[in-house]
């Protein structure tokens, strides 16, 4: 894949622009053999969708990133840069209430939230409370967004299990984008055969 630069980022409102009766969704494979058999256990539940989430805090700055994915298997990610300084726990919270809130827009109803935040997993469930001040707002914030769901779980997943997501993170935090602009996640794919193969087999079927 060549390199080309990024102007900007994918939010989360840029989905609700995009009725989804209408939106080409890109196809964006996670090669994860979990999420894999995830939607394959789907099959039966016509109405449900994922939300899988992550952040990334380093000494280049912090990115979050989640990814939507449709009953029907499409794909939705969406990958945040952000400006100011924050906490691993806050970046984590930033992208979780990202990820619900592209989910409200899209008028989703019926929800099931995989991420490797162990804490904010626990913290919604209600099985760990939330003492920092730092975190009690977004707390808050993230139940009021659950209520708008009919149906919600909210999963822990090791961070094995949800490497695209964190890549995804991470691409956020390397790129270098200014305020306000935004571009479209690139198409990534899996291929076990160089690119010259191709052009071998084309040559193959020329012959007489």
């Amino acid at each position: 894949m060549t390199r080309k630069a990024v102007k900007g980022s994918i939010i989360a409102y840029l989905l609700a622009k995009n009725p989804i009766e209408e939106y080409e969704a890109l196809d964006f494979e996670f090669p994860d053999e979990y999420v894999n058999t995830v939607e394959e256990e789907m099959g039966e539940q016509s109405d449900v969708w994922q939300m899988y989430f992550d952040g990334a805090v380093n000494l280049s700055g912090s990115g979050i990133g989640s990814g939507l994915v449709s009953p029907d298997g499409k794909h939705f990610p969406i990958a945040v840069k952000l400006k100011f300084e924050c906490i691993n726990n806050v970046a984590e919270y930033e992208v979780c209430v990202s990820g619900l809130q592209a989910a409200i827009e899209m008028k989703i109803k019926k929800l099931e939230v995989y991420g490797d935040s162990t804490l904010i997993i626990f913290q919604v469930k209600g099985e760990w409370q939330t003492r920092d001040p730092k975190l009690i707002p977004y707390q808050k914030y993230l139940i009021e967004l659950i209520k708008k769901f009919d149906e919600i779980t909210f999963t822990h997943l090791s961070r094995d299990k949800n490497q695209i997501i964190d890549a995804l993170a991470t691409l956020a935090v390397m790129a270098q984008i200014k305020e306000g602009k935004e571009v479209q996640i690139l198409l990534i794919k899996a291929t076990d055969n160089p690119a010259y193969c191709l052009m071998v087999e084309e040559e193959a079927d020329e012959k007489p």
